[in-house]
């Protein structure tokens, strides 16, 4: 018998390359379009207007893991890693509540 999956809740920290941010935002504008193909959805995504802060946070719902792992496996995201490597120089991806 198998077990519902538990929902999955994340807060990303985003910070871009100096001088990036732009790029970093509009990179995220791509792969945050398909969490919703994968069942999730984006709670609320904020953009920083202080420097020396995250240049982005997001916070995301997915029904359970393997949701999250098909989104994070999606070619369509994972073909874009250069563009995300020239953009963004640091993550943070950590569970909450909510």
């Amino acid at each position: 018998m198998s077990h519902p999956e538990e929902p999955v809740l994340l807060c990303c920290l985003l910070w871009a390359h100096t001088g990036e941010a732009e790029s970093l935002h509009a990179y995220e504008d791509r792969v945050l379009q398909l969490i919703q193909e994968h069942g999730g959805e984006v709670v609320q995504r904020a953009l920083a207007d202080t420097a020396g802060q995250p240049d982005e946070v997001q916070l995301f719902r997915f029904p359970g893991q393997s949701s999250l792992d098909a989104y994070l496996n999606d070619e369509r995201r994972t073909s874009l890693s250069a563009e995300r490597d020239a953009a963004v120089a640091r993550t943070e991806l950590f569970p909450v509540r909510f």
